[in-house]
């Protein structure tokens, strides 16, 4: 199996995987490893950093072995991330001042209320393309610092660096030579002007983040760094970084503007490519940089669903409801689609369009003829549903009309949701023949930036089909469980919807 192979590294919010790629794009192996989830307080998620750089080392080094290759063999590592999930370090030393918060995290509700109330997030928006939420980096390491004794002090003397999961791992792998990040990382903290790809002095005044922990804004695809010699053996090139939707966009190969993918992983993110000018969304959708190569920045609209993937393990660990993902189609499948019984997923907020980061989730109309099945059902539905709002705000903002939305990550391989999907948006649902595209974006871009790939357009050309889902359900029958929902979903909330 020796040859040119790319390695992936595929950073989640669960679990760590190296993925190893042949030089068409597709995967010959592949490690992964779990590691805690830290709950300390109700809406509060940690990470260790140090559990993470552990599974990341374990899950490289495995798909070395696994694959019968060595470093002489990779020509290139590529960088996926949970995006948003902050992790602050002593520049001496590169050890964690604390755990990771998780994009995940409520913790700094409040603290977004307050901004908001003083009228910061038409600017906040303008700038960044973002709104005023716990979810991005921004508060996150703002929290840090004003909570950790001593942490301020230490920033402000340059003695302590602050990163999204890709640079504190690109600061590992160097061994401290590399403090840098990629566009699409830097467009998800808050404190990126997102129209010139430079870190906002005036964010970084906003939310009282020293400028000087910030990492290097990079393209993402491009010479990063070696790694150190001992980790692998000898030193590989990291020429490719982008966050994890992002890498996912250009998996998927939907570089032209109008083109939407969907991963469902742990939440649910789509993405709509808009083109090189970055549009400010009406309906309350993020401008996130899609990618950027060779200094131009192409752009997308995005919408988060802070849970999808995650209701199925909710469903399995704390209730009890259903043993595996495979139990819950079969069961859904099952479920009277009649019985009026409604799931808003709202554990940690409700993301876009509706933004309310206080609203609680609640499962709505049940009577004594709903039982387990259906219950099931209107979880997994939720995911069909909370899409189909995403991409009718798109299609309100300009995006143009859903002609196909290829789909990928975990809940992707459900025939059952998939087609819930196709039959609530209302348009055909393509999935690959490869899911793992969020790793197969972040190997195209290292192999782009190591000089083994001519473009972006050319990954492109190697994506496969396996299933196209088409709509099946009747136009009024679609209305009418949207409206079901967002009767639902407004009983949830903890303050009206901006549109009423």
């Amino acid at each position: 199996m020796a040859g040119r192979h790319t390695l992936a590294i595929d950073q989640g919010t669960t679990s760590s995987r190296a993925i190893l790629f042949d030089e068409e794009l597709a995967p010959v192996a592949t490690a992964q490893e779990t590691f805690r989830q830290i709950y300390p307080r109700p809406g509060w998620v940690e990470h260790d950093p140090e559990e993470i750089w552990e599974t990341v080392v374990t899950t490289v080094k495995g798909v070395l072995a696994k694959a019968g290759v060595t470093a002489a063999d990779i020509v290139a590592i590529g960088i996926t991330n949970q995006r948003e999930t902050v992790v602050l370090w002593e520049r001496a030393t590169g050890r964690p001042v604390a755990n990771a918060i998780v994009w995940q995290d409520r913790r700094t509700a409040a603290l977004c209320e307050r901004l908001r109330a003083e009228g910061h997030e038409e600017n906040v928006t303008r700038t960044t393309g973002l709104l005023l939420d716990p979810y991005f980096s921004a508060t996150k390491i703002a929290w840090l610092l004003d909570n950790e004794p001593g942490l301020r002090a230490r920033a402000e003397a340059g003695e302590i660096l602050a990163g999204t999961i890709d640079s504190f791992l690109l600061w590992r792998l160097t061994g401290g030579a590399v403090h840098a990040t990629d566009a699409t990382n830097a467009s998800r903290t808050m404190l990126c002007d997102i129209g010139s790809g430079r870190w906002s002095e005036e964010m970084c005044a906003l939310f009282a983040v020293p400028m000087a922990m910030l990492p290097e804004i990079r393209d993402c695809a491009a010479p990063f760094g070696m790694t150190e010699a001992a980790l692998l053996g000898r030193p590989v090139p990291v020429t490719g970084i982008a966050g994890d939707q992002q890498a996912a966009l250009v998996g998927q190969g939907c570089f032209a503007p109008g083109t939407l993918k969907a991963t469902f992983g742990t939440g649910a993110f789509i993405l709509g490519t808009i083109g090189e000018e970055p549009v400010i969304s009406r309906r309350r959708l993020l401008t996130t940089i899609g990618w950027q190569v060779g200094g131009r920045r192409h752009y997308a609209l995005e919408g988060s669903i802070f849970m999808a993937g995650a209701i199925i393990g909710w469903l399995e660990n704390a209730l009890g409801l259903i043993d595996g993902p495979a139990e819950a189609e079969k069961l859904a499948a099952e479920g009277d689609p009649e019985a009026g019984v409604t799931f808003v997923p709202a554990f940690t907020g409700l993301g876009a369009p509706w933004w309310d980061a206080e609203a609680r989730g609640a499962i709505l109309g049940l009577t004594r003829g709903a039982g387990r099945a259906e219950i099931v059902r209107a979880a997994l539905e939720s995911i069909a549903l909370q899409t189909a709002d995403l991409v009718v705000a798109m299609q309100e903002d300009g995006l143009g009309g859903a002609a196909v939305m290829r789909v990928d990550g975990g809940v992707a391989r459900s025939d059952w949701v998939m087609q819930q999907v196709a039959d609530l948006v209302g348009a055909p649902v393509d999935r690959p023949v490869i899911t793992e595209t969020t790793a197969r974006g972040a190997a195209a871009l290292a192999m782009l930036g190591a000089g083994c790939l001519p473009s972006l357009e050319a990954s492109a050309a190697l994506w496969r089909r396996d299933r196209r889902f088409t709509p099946t359900l009747d136009e009024t029958a679609r209305a009418a469980r949207l409206d079901a929902w967002h009767a639902a979903v407004r009983r949830v909330l903890s303050r009206p919807p901006a549109d009423g």
